[in-house]
């Protein structure tokens, strides 16, 4: 395959003709990959063609095989760095979208591009300065792939990649080597920043870097997955050899590093890590930075062997004992059943005690803590049903002994003739109650008594010290009397003592206080596994503070009278600012430290919001604590904001987002509250954090908080309406419903740029509703039908500005790039904007062509079928095609066809007029020249096509570049050739528009020069029928160039008698005045005129008869042919000789 490639193109089409995700569908497209990385240059094309069609499907073969071909072609293909860095470019806003893709084989894909992207791009973005927009979506792709290092719902295998692209950029945002000379330039790194860079903050980012080094370090310490622990220790390899000012941090946490997080896993997995910091440490001792580091290192590698084989021996003990205690289940089970074969039986014994006690040395040293509970509990009851209940009981009683405790339980029951246990009389009688089964010793149940009796301290201490009170106490209640028994249905308990409002505060204060002391232990506690589902001791002990704090106290009294007595209405006050004050300190204590109490406030807010309502359906008085309270929380976190260094975001700016997502009810001021923050630039990073999150994760406020984005894309200032667009733009397409919402706002705002229908005064009700209808154009919708936002005018001031038009339309320019046929609304609408709208809309909509490229199919197709009105905009967006690059052959098709269908501005044609062959450019030239009118600039755009289609001289060539891009040399005209063009059209051009293209080309004086100007007029003269701009032409030839005026007097003037020029009067009143302009070298010509013509002439020009009859005088002819013309020129001495006219002078005077 790799000496025959296959035509990508046609393999491709062959792949989707066939059923998708079939089996000869993966055959295709597998041969076609084949191709490809033997040969990858087509591949950039199919890329990019490809991963903008796939990215919004579902997921199937095809968008797999196109992410895997994006994957291989940026970082596995020999494709060139500005290759691989122009497609990285033109798929990084695609594989941002993928990031939220539901599939996670897509995402982790993803990921693994981005990894490779992420260096190219910033290595181009260092010495761009323009790509502003390019590094915000490339750092929103490292803020959401960094989010998955720590989601715990995402996969293992997107974790991994994420890790890996974390220490990537942890390369790149870091410094490299110094030594100039041992620097690579295809390592970008934080080095390559310039210091004034407008986008890129070289210091933050390398904060950046250091922050991610040290939570992979601490990942390394904590994480319990071995798989993420291999990737990091794998990815480490690059970043010793590529940093190496981080080796000796490397090293230092390999060599601290032990495996006490992996404590619990299976022992292959931690010898699988082990091996791999093993290999790791050796690897850079082996390299040129390890020299320094070889003691250290050296002592590690030694702690570990001894670790490893202690671990070795632990496991193998461990599996040891599970066999010996296996066995010894299986062999003392039979014990307790009637002995059948003595013999058996002893021989068993023997064999039980030869196994303990070989085991005996090896079970006191082996800890059971490493073997998982539910095992420790099955070896637990397995070992207690292996005796019998007396011998047990035996056992127990032998244990407490040993420990010095009283034998009280064992004791006491044993002789008590009721109730008996069943062990003790293995036939119960038939009087025997039911309930005597609820009755036997547990001894599980005594361990748990003792260990009771553990916490009371008193009696404990008594047992000890050999008091038996204790026991006699056990007694005296079976031994009292009825007498004495104290009847407790009549008592009431005392009430509580009334506490003044120091001490109810400092009581309340200190309970708090104890549970926050206490807060840590119960951290440390939250480790093991709660009984409860879903709650941990954290969560518990913020609870309990939290309903302390909002349940706890009630109101005394009946709460609907506390109005109407003033007493009751000042206890209602003491309690609501008691509760106030409590509320306060929570707050304050919550505020200190927001992102790491984020979970309490949250509590505290669902029980103010649950305890408002279960108090108001008690006591409609009830005044409600949330709102004010979440009021309070917002407005401490405002000031907070304010307090902030360059209102940079950190953690608290996400845990507040996330306060705000996890709310039960959002009041609309939060909503507001978002939408201030949003035009702060310092603080807009958490308003559009907090509405995004809110569209995507409450459905009930998605369309409040989706509306707030989109009226942000209409404000004026460009920082906040561009980062609204960009939050809005990624639900498009797709993503149901903010896909619709965001299309129709989007085409709504559009509309506000069309004509609106005139204001008539009103007369009858229907008759002005009825005329409204009649003036509106279709498309148009009546004022109060427009969309409104709060930043835009209520009708745009016309003249229109820019900036205006460009809030109206730069949401939907950014969402054409995702859905083309968003261009068919633009072009429809645009034929009915006003003419300086237009104009507007032309300048801001080259962006969003030059990004679609000029092969984008939807665009070609609305040049061809452009709605009536919108022919300006097709000629922009054809000027933009062109300016840059040479049109290709389908455009030139496209517009040559336009133009003989409709009848469009010739401006269509200049674009294109130099790729058009010779017979095209002499057909369609004319009319382009039409377009002058003495304005400056048709005249620069004919100057411009002149340039174009015109080759230069050979004297001269290379002295003159065009922009404009050139056809073939012979496809080309001639300068004379295009001269000759001007004057045979002249009447198709217009006379007017034709003398103004002959100045044109008479200012070109670097390819129109005297001799190129001798060849047209002596071509033109030629002809049988002289155009009548001729002799102007001649005229102002020889007034530019006087070298030329011997060819005119000595050659053309008389080529023009022969022809009679006389009878022609528009050219014959141009020959006068060339023979006066160039006189007297025209002498000679004149006198071959017959003599009727040249009466005429002197007659018309009387300043030629002077000097002609001195031309004639001084020659010395015949005196008859002298005196004939002396008749003619007469004796009129008074005539003045003229002075000779200037170029100006004369044109002006030569009829057009």
């Amino acid at each position: 395959m790799a000496g025959n490639p296959v035509d990508p193109l046609q393999t491709l089409s062959a792949a989707l003709a066939v059923p998708a995700d079939s089996k000869e569908q993966a055959d295709i497209l597998a041969t076609l990959r084949e191709s490809l990385e033997a040969h990858p240059n087509p591949i950039p094309i199919l890329c990019t063609t490809l991963i903008k069609t796939v990215s919004s499907a579902g997921d199937s073969l095809l968008k797999r095989w196109v992410l895997d071909l994006l994957h291989f072609a940026i970082s596995r293909s020999n494709l060139s760095n500005e290759v691989r860095t122009q497609l990285a470019s033109q798929s990084v806003e695609t594989l941002a979208i993928l990031l939220h893709d539901l599939n996670a084989r897509t995402v982790k894909v993803s990921i693994q591009c981005l990894t490779t992207v992420y260096p190219l791009l910033f290595r181009s973005l260092c010495t761009n300065r323009t790509l502003r927009q390019q590094w915000d979506v490339l750092s929103q792709c490292k803020a959401r792939i960094l989010e998955f290092i720590w989601s715990p719902t995402a996969s293992t295998g997107v974790k991994v990649s994420a890790i890996k692209f974390m220490q990537r950029v942890i390369i790149v945002q870091t410094r490299g080597i110094s030594d100039p000379r041992l620097q690579n330039k295809n390592d970008p790194n934080i080095s390559n920043v310039p210091v004034d860079h407008p986008f890129l903050p070289g210091p933050t980012l390398e904060a950046e870097g250091m922050k991610l080094l040290e939570s992979v370090i601490t990942m390394l310490y904590t994480s319990q997955n071995p798989e993420l622990l291999s990737a990091i220790l794998h990815s480490w390899n690059n970043l010793v050899k590529q940093r190496p000012a981080l080796v000796q941090l490397v090293v230092s946490s390999l060599s601290s590093w032990t495996p006490a997080a992996l404590s619990g896993l299976p022992a292959q997995s931690v010898k699988s890590v082990e091996k791999a910091v093993r290999i790791l440490l050796i690897h850079i001792s082996r390299g040129p930075h390890g020299s320094s580091f070889g003691a250290q290192i050296n002592e590690a590698l030694s702690l570990q062997v001894a670790r490893m084989e202690r671990a070795s021996t632990e496991e193998k003990a461990r599996k040891a004992a599970l066999a010996a205690s296996a066995t010894e289940v299986s062999k003392k089970r039979p014990s307790s059943t009637p002995a059948e074969h003595p013999s058996d039986a002893k021989r068993m014994r023997v064999d039980v005690d030869i196994a303990g006690n070989a085991s005996a040395a090896f079970l006191a040293s082996f800890d059971f803590t490493t073997l998982p509970i539910s095992l420790i509990t099955d070896l637990i009851v397995a070992n207690l049903q292996a005796f019998t209940e007396p011998a047990l009981l035996e056992l127990v009683q032998t244990y407490r002994q040993s420990r010095g405790l009283a034998p009280g339980p064992p004791v006491s029951r044993t002789p008590q003739p009721a109730p008996p246990t069943p062990e003790a009389t293995p036939t119960p009688g038939p009087s025997a109650e039911p309930t005597v089964k609820d009755e036997p010793v547990d001894p599980l149940q005594m361990d748990m008594d003792e260990e009771e009796m553990e916490y009371e301290p008193d009696r404990l201490n008594m047992e000890l010290s050999g008091d038996e009170t204790v026991a006699e106490e056990e007694t005296i209640p079976a031994d009292l009397p009825e007498a004495l028994t104290i009847d407790l249905t009549d008592s009431t308990l005392l009430g509580p003592k009334e506490l003044t409002d120091v001490e109810r505060n400092a009581l309340m204060r200190g309970s708090v206080g104890r549970i926050w002391d206490g807060a840590e232990e119960l951290k440390v506690d939250s480790a093991v596994t709660s009984q409860w589902p879903g709650t941990s001791p954290i969560d518990m002990w913020m609870l309990l503070i939290v309903r302390m704090v909002t349940r706890v106290a009630h109101l005394d009294g009946d709460p609907s009278s506390a109005s109407e007595d003033g007493g009751d209405g000042e206890t209602k006050v003491d309690f609501y600012s008691r509760q106030d004050n409590l509320r306060q300190t929570l707050c304050d204590y919550i505020m200190a430290d927001f992102p790491s109490r984020l979970r309490l406030v949250t509590t505290w807010m669902n029980e103010e919001w649950y305890n408002d309502r279960i108090r108001m359906t008690d006591d409609p008085h009830w005044r409600p604590n949330y709102e004010l309270w979440l009021n309070q929380v917002v407005s401490t976190y405002q000031t907070v904001l304010e307090g902030k260094p360059e209102g940079k975001p950190d953690g608290r700016d996400k845990a507040f987002a996330r306060f705000l997502l996890d709310l039960p009810s959002v009041p609309p001021d939060v909503l507001g509250l978002l939408r201030d923050l949003s035009v702060d630039p310092d603080k807009m990073h958490v308003g559009f954090t907090s509405l995004r999150e809110f569209v995507l994760e409450r459905p009930s406020l998605r369309a409040e908080a989706l509306q707030v984005l989109l009226e942000l894309t209409t404000h004026p200032d460009p920082v906040t309406r561009r980062a609204a667009i960009n939050t809005v733009r990624r639900w498009v397409p797709g993503i149901e419903p903010m896909d619709s919402m965001i299309r129709d706002f989007a085409l709504q705002i559009l509309r506000r740029l069309q004509k609106r229908p005139p204001k008539e005064a009103p007369r009858v009700i229907d008759e002005q509703a009825g005329a409204g209808d009649e003036n509106m154009e279709d498309g148009q919708l009546p004022s109060e039908d427009l969309l409104q936002t709060p930043y835009l005018q209520e009708e745009i001031e016309l003249p229109a500005r820019k900036a205006h038009v460009l809030q109206h339309v730069e949401l939907l320019f950014a969402l054409s790039v995702k859905i083309p046929e968003f261009l068919d609304e633009i072009f429809t609408a645009y034929g009915q904007m006003e003419l300086t709208v237009q104009e507007a809309i032309q300048d801001l909509i080259t962006a969003l062509i030059k990004s679609l490229g000029s092969s984008n199919g939807k665009l070609l197709t609305l040049m061809r079928t452009c709605p009536p009105g919108s022919e300006s905009l097709a000629l922009r967006v054809l000027t933009i095609f062109t300016e840059h690059g040479r049109p290709s052959a389908q455009l030139v098709a496209l517009v040559k066809g336009l133009i003989s269908d409709r009848d469009l501005d010739a401006r269509f044609l200049i674009p294109i007029i130099a790729e058009m062959d010779k017979p095209d450019i002499l057909k369609y030239l004319p009319r382009i020249v039409s377009i002058l009118n003495g304005q400056q600039e048709p005249k620069n755009l004919v100057r411009s096509v002149f340039s174009s289609v015109v080759t230069t001289p050979p004297q001269t060539f290379g002295s003159v570049s065009s922009n404009l891009p050139r056809v073939r040399q012979s496809e080309l005209l001639t300068p004379a050739e295009l001269m000759v063009l001007l004057h045979e059209a002249e009447k198709e051009i217009g006379l007017k528009s034709a003398i103004e293209a002959i100045g044109v080309c008479f200012s070109m004086t670097d390819v129109f020069r005297s001799e190129i100007l001798a060849v047209v007029m002596q071509q033109i003269v030629d002809e049988p029928v002289l155009p009548v701009l001729f002799l102007r032409t001649v005229i102002q030839a020889v007034t530019t160039y006087r070298t030329l005026v011997g060819f005119v007097s000595t050659t053309l003037l008389s080529r023009l008698i022969t022809k009679k020029i006389w009878q022609n009067p528009h050219l014959w009143e141009g020959f006068i005045r060339c023979a006066k302009v160039i006189a007297p070298a025209s002498f000679g010509a004149l006198l071959q005129l017959p003599k009727e013509q040249l009466r005429e002439l002197v007659d018309k020009q009387p300043s030629l008869k002077s000097g002609l009859r001195e031309y004639v005088t001084k020659r010395a002819g015949n005196k008859a042919r002298v005196a004939g013309f002396l008749d003619i020129f007469g004796e009129d001495d008074d005539a003045s000789p003229v002075a000779p006219a200037t170029p100006d002078v004369v044109m002006s005077s030569v009829p057009a």
